[in-house]
This record gives structure tokens, sequence and C-alpha cells, in this order.
């Protein structure tokens, strides 16, 4: 009978392990600040697709993530002049880019960094 009451409190404890761990890395995803590089797209890639299936509009507030699904919302703010803006996640990329994130034109003219093409920049998950 002791086993037996043994064995079941192990399963107890990881059934209760396994329903928690997903609310727990949410909660550090939620919570999860980036600072690195960003970039814009360039014009060429206007009406193309992204790899969420929308098209590419230049004025549109979107992003490309490395790994954030699609539809993340992210406020995006220029460490050197304290702007922000929020966009949607709707593409990957950045491939050998020592990037954080790619914004569309519009989110980037929002930072101020048309003219240097890339900035310092802090990304915080707003959802």
């Amino acid at each position: 009978m002791c086993i037996f009451a043994a064995n079941f409190h192990k399963m107890k404890l990881l059934t209760f392990v396994i329903l928690l761990f997903p609310l727990f890395m949410n909660a550090q995803q939620a919570s999860k600040k980036e600072v690195g590089m960003a970039s814009y797209y360039a014009d060429k890639f206007v009406g193309r697709r992204t790899a969420s299936g929308d098209v590419y509009r230049h004025d549109s507030l979107t992003a490309a993530h490395k790994t954030l699904p699609f539809g993340t919302k992210l406020r995006i703010t220029h460490v050197a002049n304290g702007r922000s803006v929020v966009v949607r996640v709707n593409d990957r990329g950045m491939k050998g880019l020592n990037r954080v994130v790619d914004l569309s034109r519009s989110a980037a003219e929002e930072l101020g960094m048309i003219s240097s093409g890339v900035a310092k920049v802090e990304v915080e998950i707003l959802n």
C-alpha cells in the first residue's frame, strides 16, 4: 500500500508540473525584452508575401522576428531617441544578420531611423 501511495503522489506532482509548465513559459515570454539592432525592409519587398501569408506593405506597422509567433504585438523603442511604435509580427527573416527585428518602412519612419537604416532598439512583447 505504501508503494502505491508514493507512486500516486509522484504521478500527481508530475501532472501538476506538466500542467503548469506552459503557464510558466508564457509568463516568462510575456515579460521578455530584447535589446539589439533593428533594420527595415527594402522597397523591393513591397507586394511580396511574408512568411505568415500577408502581403508586405510599407505603410503597415509590421515586423519580422526570428522566433515569436505571428500576430504577436511588440513595442519597439529606439534607444537613442526614445521614440516608440507598436507593430505586429507577420514575418520571419534576417537570416545571417545580427538583428533582433526587421521593421516595415512606416515603423522605421515612426522611430526616426530611415536615414541610418539601422538602430539600437528595445523590443517588448505586449501580448
